[in-house]
């Protein structure tokens, strides 16, 4: 995979995990032995119930509301031990070079405070991926805790360092970064914010 497709792969999945957060207070990138780390402290004005429905809601592409970079989302026939499994497939582009990556990944819940998923690296084009929330109620809002760990099963080069990754991730995610909230407000029956003004940057997340 050639570093621009490698960049935009990375670049929309650490753009999704700030899909989520209407105030981002705090986020970090870090990079160990090929495992990419983001983690972002939140707030968004909505229920943790609601936000908790939103980030859960897997049919019918409805991921593909948080982030233009969902291509497909679904829920699977759950593992043997009944344990709730999920499909997404995203698509990262540089201009006119896309490429599209997959995740097959086990889902456990503890309503409406933690989510994690794990991806099934025979499944994924991740040979580790895990993701999780922690909802916390904060005033009328919700403070969430995002925590993502990748590592891509593609050749990532060594320029596509966490400081690279934080600039793009960035760039992405000023659009998004209202989706999940409006969709949260939008449940618990709360008007709709004022949305963030489109720019160049951030078209495609």
């Amino acid at each position: 995979m050639r570093a621009a497709h490698a960049a935009a792969a990375l670049g929309a999945l650490g753009a999704a995990a700030l899909a989520a957060a209407a105030t981002i207070d705090g986020f970090e990138v870090s990079k160990n032995k090929g495992i990419y780390f983001f983690e972002a402290n939140v707030h968004l004005a909505a229920t943790r119930e609601s936000i908790y429905t939103v980030i859960t809601d897997f049919d019918d592409n409805a991921y593909s509301r948080i982030s233009r970079s969902y291509k497909e989302s679904r829920y699977l026939e759950p593992a043997a031990d009944g344990t709730p499994m999920v499909y997404t497939r995203m698509e990262g582009c540089m201009g006119r070079r896309c490429v599209s990556f997959e995740r097959t990944e086990r889902l456990e819940t503890d309503a409406p405070r933690w989510i994690k998923s794990t991806a099934l690296p025979e499944a994924s084009d991740f040979k580790h991926a895990t993701s999780e929330f922690v909802l916390e109620p904060d005033g009328d809002g919700t403070k969430m805790l995002y925590k993502l760990e990748v590592e891509p099963d593609f050749f990532v080069p060594p320029l596509i360092g966490p400081w690279y990754m934080k600039r793009s991730v960035s760039k992405g995610a000023l659009r998004a970064v209202t989706r999940i909230e409006g969709l949260a407000r939008e449940l618990d029956g709360r008007p709709p914010l004022e949305p963030a003004p489109p720019s160049p940057s951030t078209q495609g997340q």
